[in-house]
């Protein structure tokens, strides 16, 4: 993460393409909202959003990522605007109005998409032409998940949105007694509560595929979510689960299963099967043996997220 540079090779020679990263323009924001999943893995919800007369503010960009978690996207459009403290006054009153933002998704998705709302990882997401170390450094001494994102516009139409910095919170899923009306004995076990179960020999494999994921490149983050751990760059290229009970590993990749060949009782397609996470192509961990045929399909996952 860091100055990309781009070139045009042609005809043997070389030339830079030169990027403008000015301030956020208004277009700009419009064409991110237009295409926010392209972009970054979320659905658009609002663009301005009046957070009321007492709080007397307006959030640039209201969407839910592909975790169901909430996200706000706000854009620097000048110099010496602080743009990360402003996301943090509207990540604080988006905490407190949960009600009123469960209402707008469920106006636009639907009650199903509402309820699958996941609360524990908010998202602030920060698009400006450039931050300063100072930005960077500060964002890493605040417990919430924090995303600056640099943009540049070049010649022809190209946009490039680089992930300079990112920040992951310390979260806690609550697995014991969560209950609901319907059900006051129902028990949600999360990832976290079946991580915990897994007998050395499955925590071992877990912790072998992580630290592959993780060494991929320095813009790999993971995400603990209740019911599983999504590794992602800007978008997620693998969700994990764990299932000590029958001592396997599942893997759900950003991998279309149409362009591999499918192996029995390893890889299945999943693209019209109900699960939890995001990918088409589920693995299946039995044996240290399937780590090594999974680490090439996982690969492939992170080239194309």
């Amino acid at each position: 993460m860091g100055d990309i540079k781009l070139f045009r090779l042609e005809e043997g020679n070389v030339e830079e393409l030169a990027g403008q990263s000015v301030a956020v323009e208004k277009s700009l924001q419009h064409v991110l909202e237009r295409h926010l999943e392209t972009f970054l893995g979320v659905r658009f919800l609002a663009s301005e959003y009046s957070t009321g007369k007492r709080h007397a503010g307006r959030i640039d960009t209201l969407g839910i990522d592909e975790n169901n978690s909430p996200v706000i996207i706000e854009y620097k459009r000048s110099i010496n605007e602080n743009v990360i403290n402003q996301g943090l006054f509207y990540l604080d009153w988006l905490l407190d109005h949960k009600a009123e933002f469960e209402l707008m998704v469920m106006r636009k998705y639907g009650q199903d998409f509402s309820d699958t709302i996941d609360w524990s990882s908010p998202r602030l997401l920060c698009i400006a032409g450039g931050f300063t170390k100072y930005d960077e450094h500060a964002v890493q001494q605040i417990n919430r998940n924090i995303e600056l994102y640099q943009y540049k516009h070049y010649n022809e139409g190209i946009l490039l949105l680089d992930l300079v910095n990112a920040t992951t919170a310390h979260t806690l899923h609550i697995s014991d007694e969560a209950t609901s009306a319907n059900n006051r004995n129902t028990k949600v076990k999360t990832v976290s509560h079946y991580l915990e179960q897994a007998n050395m020999e499955l925590s071992d494999r877990f912790e072998t595929l992580k630290a592959y994921m993780i060494a991929l490149g320095d813009d790999v983050q993971m995400k603990i979510l209740k019911h599983y751990i999504a590794f992602k760059r800007i978008k997620n290229f693998v969700c994990v689960e764990i299932h000590p009970q029958s001592e396997k590993i599942l893997l759900y990749l950003k991998v279309n299963p149409s362009t591999i060949t499918l192996e029995q009782g390893f890889t299945r397609d999943v693209s019209k099967i109900g699960h939890y996470g995001t990918g088409d192509l589920e693995i299946t961990i039995s044996n240290d043996e399937d780590i090594e045929k999974a680490k090439y399909l996982i690969n492939i996952a992170y080239e194309v997220s």
